[in-house]
């Protein structure tokens, strides 16, 4: 079992990227494009607007969550994985700089054969001895261990790489193909890896950097990129800086930005509607939200008042008016992500929560546990059943969400109150423990292994440090479950194995789904062609900006297939 950042690596950097950037604060902007372009520059700069930023530093170190590179969708472009993974479409992946892989030893080995022809940016060239520096660099500096892989031996022999693992990894293959590799002849003589700030990137990407100024930056084309049949057909990618939701969604609408990725509440009337022909969004079911619950604080590890809060909540509404209708309601009681992991839900299929609020279902269950209703509150050995539900007040979807939920709750006897925080507080909340009830997204991944290892084991806790399982469950026969999961190697293992674990979620409740997580993705064709949609899922949409965990780096799969409209 391995454990890793929740998507993003992402504890901090999905705040700041794809899956979460209705963080969208402030008020003002710097936008770039103060007047429309002319068609010969829209047709050869592309403009992307993932993460608004206060203010930015040239820092493209893949390693570093908070660096702004990170969230607005830069790195992706510059580093690339040994595959490349398409989680619209699991288990669908694409061959990258490996050009196959094979298991062995039981599913604890896994050998990568390594592309030849590649060069770095630089124009050196690309080698095994690059892989296997990166994955021992992994290794020695935990910091930089993103996906958190147990690494064991790293060998290389021809044009090969192997790596072995302590238990079998056969359902986490995306988490260690998916690491973008380093350039051995840079980064060996960079120190500690975690504090390098890499301001001129070297990597095997179709980009490098252009130019730099604290009101946005520039990529443009490597001259040394490897795919002649991918080569990029897009000279440069800007990414302005909007430090307010206000000026990039101005920018937005009055086509200024090409593809960005937020929760944008009256998408559709304020965005497609305004230009049907070219203004399109497609926001795929990644993963799921839920409202993580302190397994260690009362009343939350009551599980009573769990069952109880799930009864109470009108996941419709959640959806509907906390996200705008952008995400779906979970209603499977498991919490697994429909119907992007519909391949394993057979065995679960029945296990269902209620669309709509159960309130009488909520007070009879506090009822049969001892629990008495007294002024309006439910009490038992005279305490009052009271619970502070907290997200950040810039995610204004899960802010909306919240809201709404503790007025659920208090409609039921459960005396909850929401309050809205900082981002930074938040993160910190969430690594600490230091919360009752609050709302997060779960991992997207190739399999829904990724969701629940997340969410559930117990090795993402040290200490006072969580980098996933923020409930704090510790249940050894769940890590057990867990485990097998990662072992399993085929689709009918794997159902076996997860069985019992989203049963355990849908029975015991250590987090309560509420809604679908999407891969936020906006665009205008106006410029260009060959954006990934519903009906060709070749990849997400979401520009996220790294290769450094699971779910990351999809914008360097669609701009490879993106061209200036003729």
């Amino acid at each position: 079992m391995n454990h890793k950042l929740s998507t993003n690596r992402k504890m901090l950097a999905i705040a700041m990227s794809g899956c979460m950037t209705a963080g969208l604060v402030g008020v003002t902007a710097s936008a770039s494009y103060a007047t429309p372009r002319t068609h010969a520059a829209a047709t050869s700069e592309l403009i992307m607007e993932s993460s608004p930023e206060n203010s930015i530093t040239q820092n493209f170190n893949p390693y570093v969550p908070t660096a702004a590179p990170q969230g607005m969708g830069a790195t992706g472009l510059i580093y690339e994985p040994l595959i490349m993974f398409d989680l619209a479409a699991p288990p669908k992946y694409y061959p990258w700089l490996a050009t196959s892989f094979k298991w062995s030893n039981g599913g604890k080995t896994i050998t990568f054969t390594i592309r030849n022809g590649v060069k770095w940016s630089d124009g050196q060239a690309f080698s095994p001895a690059d892989v296997a520096f990166t994955f021992n660099m992994m290794k020695k500096y935990t910091a930089v261990n993103l996906a958190g892989l147990e690494i064991g031996a790293v060998k290389t022999a021809g044009d090969t790489v192997s790596v072995s693992f302590p238990t079998p990894q056969y359902a986490n293959l995306q988490n260690i193909a998916g690491i973008g590799v380093m350039p051995e002849h840079i980064w060996s003589k960079v120190g500690n890896p975690a504090t390098f700030t890499d301001p001129n990137p070297v990597g095997t990407g179709p980009y490098m950097l252009g130019n730099f100024t604290p009101e946005g930056f520039t990529l443009v084309k490597n001259p040394n990129y490897w795919q002649k049949s991918l080569m990029p057909k897009i000279d440069k990618v800007y990414f302005p800086v909007y430090t307010s939701n206000t000026g990039a969604l101005d920018a937005l609408y009055s086509n200024k930005i090409d593809w960005t990725g937020n929760f944008i509440p009256g998408l559709q009337k304020d965005f497609v509607d305004t230009n049907k022909a070219f203004h399109h969004y497609w926001e795929a079911p990644g993963s799921s939200n839920a409202f993580d619950m302190n397994l260690h604080e009362w009343p939350t590890n009551q599980l009573a008042v769990r069952q109880a809060v799930s009864a109470a909540l009108n996941r419709t509404v959640l959806a509907d008016e906390g996200e705008a209708g952008l995400e779906d309601p979970v209603l499977n009681a498991t919490g697994l992500t429909l119907p992007t992991f519909a391949a394993w839900s057979g065995p679960i299929k029945n296990m269902t929560n209620s669309p709509t609020s159960q309130p009488a279902k909520a007070k009879a269950i506090l009822e049969k546990a001892g629990y008495t209703l007294k002024g309006g509150f439910f009490y038992k050995n005279g305490k009052e059943v009271t619970i502070s539900l907290i997200s950040p007040s810039s995610y204004t979807d899960y802010a909306e969400v919240g809201s709404i939920a503790a007025q659920e709750l208090r409609a039921v006897g459960i005396n909850a109150s929401f309050t809205g925080t900082t981002v930074n507080a938040w993160n910190a909340d969430f690594a600490a423990g230091n919360f009752q009830m609050a709302e997060h997204w779960s991992n997207n991944g190739l399999t829904p292994y990724n969701l629940y290892d997340n969410w559930l084991a117990s090795n993402l806790v040290s200490g006072k440090n969580a980098t996933g399982d923020y409930e704090r469950l510790s249940n050894p026969s769940i890590n057990a479950d867990l485990a097998k999961m990662a072992a399993a190697p085929t689709l009918a293992a794997q159902i076996a194995a997860l069985t019992p674990v989203a049963k355990f979620v849908a029975n015991q409740l250590p987090i309560v789904p509420i809604t679908t997580a999407s891969e936020w993705f906006e665009y205008n064709s106006d410029h260009f062609v060959g954006w990934p949609t519903q009906s060709n899922p070749y990849e997400t949409g979401q520009p996220s900006g790294t290769n450094n965990g699971p779910g990351a780096g999809t914008d360097l799969y669609v701009i490879l297939h993106l061209s200036p409209r003729g």
